[in-house]
């Protein structure tokens, strides 16, 4: 359960500027848990937008099933507590064992294990929890589980910068974060926010990984754009960068309704090489936060 103080402290942390003095960050941190790394995990990275309705659990999706093809351990969290999709993206509907000491065993799909709410509550059952209810359910998912051996986690949240993304800074060492969003001004906006949010922790931003911005034709593989395009100027505003252009695809529909990601279905499409790309960059992006890491110590 969230304190009263760590919860003053977050919304100070919200309100301000990222611009701040180490002095005001100091004092901001007082009183503030101290991130504990899960055990067997090498890197957390999360999956995020302020927006909803963007394709953050799709994304998510077909980046683990992208990253498991390369060799990676990976594994993929739902955090969206009030609206899981993971199990029917991954195929993934039984309830998951749990070992000798009450620790839940993440079942396995496409090589990536998974946890999500939706396999420990009925079918079609609605989750009606307050704050602290859904800050102890992440616990339970996140620090409850056996995830290791990983390379790395993906954390698929839910919109906004509420409970869930907070709890998330809090109590563990993000090592990056993916943002993810369409390329229109409500929804870059919006996504701005959210950066600014993580920014503010301390959390890396690794880039944004433009959803649905243009589509391929079918006869001739022209690229057509879809929305008027000013995602590079906002990308400038977060100080970050395009990771991947992700097109629109009329067969999405169906793969994430049947649980077959995109990439396994559609293995030669541009849709596949757009996230295997989108793979490879986040592979980048955690060496150098490594790196950078081990500077600081």
């Amino acid at each position: 359960m969230l304190t009263r103080q760590y919860i003053t402290h977050a919304m100070t942390k919200r309100l301000i500027s990222s611009r701040v003095t180490p002095h005001q960050e100091a004092l901001m941190a007082r009183g503030l848990p101290k991130r504990q790394p899960l055990p067997g995990v090498d890197n957390i990275v999360v999956v995020a937008s302020g927006k909803g309705g963007v394709g953050k659990s799709t994304v998510a999706v077909n980046l683990s099933v992208s990253l498991a093809s390369l060799g990676k351990r990976v594994g993929l969290l739902d955090a969206d507590i009030f609206g899981p999709s993971i199990p029917l993206m991954m195929n993934v509907h039984e309830e998951p064992l749990v070992d000798d000491k009450n620790r839940i065993i993440p079942p396995v799909n496409y090589g990536v294990k998974c946890l999500s709410m939706g396999m420990l509550t009925q079918e079609g059952d609605a989750i009606i929890w307050r704050g602290p209810l859904v800050m102890s359910a992440l616990q339970r998912l996140l620090k409850g589980a056996v995830w290791g051996p990983l390379d790395v986690l993906i954390v698929d949240t839910p919109p906004g910068t509420g409970d869930v993304h907070l709890s998330l800074t809090q109590n563990v060492p993000i090592t990056g974060v993916l943002l993810v969003s369409t390329p229109q001004t409500a929804s870059l906006e919006v996504t701005l926010r959210g950066a600014q949010m993580y920014r503010t922790f301390g959390v890396p931003i690794f880039g944004l990984a433009e959803n649905m911005g243009h589509a391929i034709c079918g006869n001739c593989q022209h690229k057509m754009e879809i929305f008027k395009n000013t995602t590079q100027r906002y990308v400038k505003e977060m100080n970050t960068k395009i990771l991947t252009s992700i097109p629109l695809d009329g067969n999405i529909t169906e793969c994430c309704d049947t649980g077959i990601p995109m990439v396994l279905k559609y293995k030669d499409g541009e849709y596949a090489k757009s996230f295997r790309a989108l793979a490879l960059e986040i592979l980048k992006d955690i060496d150098s936060s490594k790196r950078n890491t081990d500077k600081k110590l």
